[in-house]
């Protein structure tokens, strides 16, 4: 792993808590992502880490066309900053069929992809398509195990990809297949388990091209699985790599085979010692995912005893043994256990290169609609 210097010189700019996000490390791990992919024209990777425009335009700089989203605000997004082929990866049920339409509608020389794993939505989609004189790519959302979303593999699942099919303005465009239930820490276990995800998808696409089907594309993967899927050689798969970009410390512990390092990183000020062992910092819950365990929630490179005892909003309690070196106003920089929820926490990024903070990059997609 590069070894990277995270100093910034002048931090009065930052108003902390404050996400700071270093691009040379961005960079990094948008190398070894491609590297991974065996080259840019097989990724399709999730923005839901970033959510930010500068992110994707770096993104396509490279050569990464293809992008993957959650919601109708990243989409749109994706689409401000030029992205030209973008998956809505989320089943689309209520409102958001007709911010679908009106998505089609805004962005006509998008490439717009959405999942579905039930009949009622597909048939609702296509009456809106329809009567916009419109179309949509529909993928397939198959359940490979997490048993989160998506359809079994099965008559129901060969029946559901017919009906999307042979429904007027939808087109059956492939498999989504993600497989968030493969956190072996050990790769060749997880390889493994991603093979026989694989296999469920293309014993399908198997049996869907005996009727006739045919299945363009499959999306497949995300953070962990993401080496092991980009070993399989075939012309459909899309890699769906998602926390690489800015990449985290959970995900650093949890596959210690991957080579990234967290480029998004939170300035944080002490600002009270309330005991002869402990610092209290202006980092509450507000300001990073609370998702993970309080032990799990972040860590402080240089603190590395800092132990978390509490969070409540705007505060956090560290017990250390370096407590008396530490005076109100002080700073740390605390990697986040998880980045994703983390980045949605913030309105916008300080941004350091050089040692310098050159400016700030809005989080602009972590609201739920834009204008669409």
């Amino acid at each position: 792993m590069p070894a990277f210097d995270f100093t910034i010189r002048d931090t009065s700019s930052i108003i902390s808590p404050g996400l700071v996000v270093f691009p040379e490390v961005v960079k990094s791990n948008l190398a070894e992502m491609i590297r991974t992919a065996g080259g840019v024209t097989r990724l399709r990777p999730h923005c839901k880490t970033h959510k930010m425009a500068e992110v994707t335009e770096i993104q396509m700089q490279l050569g990464i066309t293809r992008h993957k989203c959650a919601t109708f605000a990243e989409a749109e997004m994706l689409a401000t900053a030029g992205v030209t082929d973008i998956l809505l990866a989320y089943n689309l049920v209520g409102p958001n069929i007709q911010r679908a339409v009106q998505f089609r509608s805004s962005y006509p020389d998008v490439t717009f992809i959405v999942t579905a794993d039930h009949s009622s939505p597909v048939q609702q989609l296509s009456a809106a398509m329809t009567a916009a004189q419109c179309t949509i790519d529909v993928l397939l959302d198959i359940d490979s195990g997490q048993h989160r979303t998506g359809i079994a593999t099965g008559d129901a699942a060969i029946e559901l990809y017919q009906q999307i099919a042979e429904s007027s303005g939808l087109n059956a465009a492939g498999f989504h297949l993600y497989d968030g239930q493969n956190h072996q820490t050990d790769l060749a276990l997880r390889t493994t388990a991603v093979e026989q995800c694989w296999q469920i998808a293309t014993d399908l696409r198997d049996q869907l091209s005996t009727n006739g089907l045919s299945v363009p594309r499959i999306v497949a993967g995300g953070t962990g699985s993401f080496p092991a899927y980009a070993a399989i050689d075939d012309p459909a798969l899309e890699l769906s790599p998602g926390t690489n970009t800015f990449f985290d410390n959970n995900y650093g512990n949890m596959f210690p085979d991957l080579n990234y390092t967290p480029a998004a990183r939170i300035l944080t000020r002490v600002i009270s010692l309330p005991t002869a062992d402990s610092i209290t910092v202006d980092l509450g819950y507000k300001a990073c995912a609370s998702d993970p365990p309080l032990e799990k929630r972040l860590i402080f490179p240089d603190l590395p005893d800092a132990i978390p005892t509490l969070q409540n909003e705007e505060h956090l309690v560290l017990q250390t043994s370096a407590a008396g070196r530490f005076s109100p106003g002080d700073e740390l920089l605390a990697i986040p256990g998880h980045i994703c929820p983390t980045s949605a926490l913030h309105r916008a990024a300080f941004i350091v290169e050089d040692q310098e903070v050159i400016g700030t990059w809005n989080i602009a997609s972590r609201d739920r609609w834009l204008t669409i």
